[in-house]
Formats: structure tokens, sequence, C-alpha cells
């Protein structure tokens, strides 16, 4: 929910059940030779940490606390 310093740019999210997670992302090529970037949560933080992409938003599976990234 709130972005840290210049230096860390990790979306961070904080789900109903206390938990934070940490937005990631990774450009995979998919079959076909299209690439694509892929949107991940992880308890660390990691190097390829990346801010909520505009035109996303996140939703929480209210039974579990899981979090999902979709489109607006």
């Amino acid at each position: 929910m709130v972005r840290e310093g210049a230096k860390d740019m990790a979306y961070k999210h904080t789900n109903s059940k206390g938990v934070t997670y940490y937005l990631n992302s990774k450009d995979v090529v998919l079959r076909g030779g299209k690439k694509q970037t892929i949107y991940y949560f992880s308890k660390d933080q990691r190097p390829e940490g990346t801010d909520l992409p505009s035109g996303f938003e996140v939703n929480e599976n209210p039974r579990n606390g899981f979090l999902t990234v979709k489109r607006k």
C-alpha cells in the first residue's frame, strides 16, 4: 500500500491477516515468442521488486488472504 524510498520501489501490501507482501515482476517469453510481464507477491523484498503498474489493482481472497493483481 505504501511505496518506500527512492531506492526501494517495491509496492507493498498488508493483507487482512496482517502479513505484508511485496510486488515483484519478471519478463518472460511465451511460446511463439511473445514477451509478457508477470507480477507476483513475495513475503521478502527482492531485487525484482516493482511498483504497481497503472491500470491495475490488488485483490485479496477473503478466505486465505492470497493477493492477486488484476486490471481495473
